[in-house]
Formats: C-alpha cells, sequence, structure tokens
C-alpha cells in the first residue's frame, strides 16, 4: 500500500512538473468545469491534441476527471485528491522541519 501511495504521488510530482498542465489544473479551480475548447481559448502555443494529451496525463494522475456532455468532455479538477495530496505535503514538510530542527548545526550552533 505505502509503494502504491509513493507511486502515485510521482504520477502527481510528474503530472505538475510541465508549466502547461499547471495552467489548466489553475483554469479548472478558477472556472470549476471547463471543456477542451474553453481551456484551449486560453493557449497561444499549443493546440488541440497538444491540450489533449495533457489532460490525459493529469487524468491518469487522477488530477482531473471529465463527464461527456453531448459530444463534448467537460473537465473538473479531482479536488478531494487534491486536497488529500496538500495534506501530505504538509506533512513531509513538517517532517522535514523537525529532522533539521533535530539535526542540522549552523555555524557550531544548533537551530
Amino acid at each position: 500500500m505505502f509503494i502504491d501511495i509513493i507511486d502515485h504521488m510521482d504520477k502527481i510530482f510528474k503530472a505538475l512538473a510541465d508549466i502547461n498542465r499547471r495552467k489548466i489544473i489553475t483554469l479548472l479551480n478558477n472556472n470549476q468545469e471547463m471543456s477542451v475548447n474553453d481551456l484551449l481559448k486560453h493557449f497561444d502555443n499549443i493546440g488541440q491534441s497538444t491540450l489533449s494529451n495533457h489532460l490525459a496525463i493529469l487524468r491518469k494522475a487522477k488530477l482531473v476527471d471529465f463527464k461527456i456532455v453531448g459530444k463534448q468532455r467537460i473537465y473538473r479538477l479531482n479536488k478531494d485528491l487534491l486536497k488529500a495530496f496538500a495534506e501530505n505535503m504538509r506533512k513531509f514538510v513538517g517532517k522535514m522541519d523537525e529532522y533539521l530542527v533535530e539535526n542540522i548545526e549552523i555555524r557550531g550552533t544548533k537551530v
């Protein structure tokens, strides 16, 4: 189970490594739900197929999901996953702070 969590966190980090995917996350966060065409209006440098590839990576990481309305896919954030991910990161950073306080010396004085 722990390995599954680590693997999933790796997928999330990889998905968020690209600036265009971070922009998609921001747009969906601000607008709740958007179609591919709605998202595409906010990108000057990529086409629909590239945007669809970015969305596929975000879906594989479970950061976004979609519903079908007519012939369109309407994308939305998986806010529950993002909240859980943020909480895990807060815990991780907290553990790192504890480690640093306990183990790092600056100029011969413990922090």
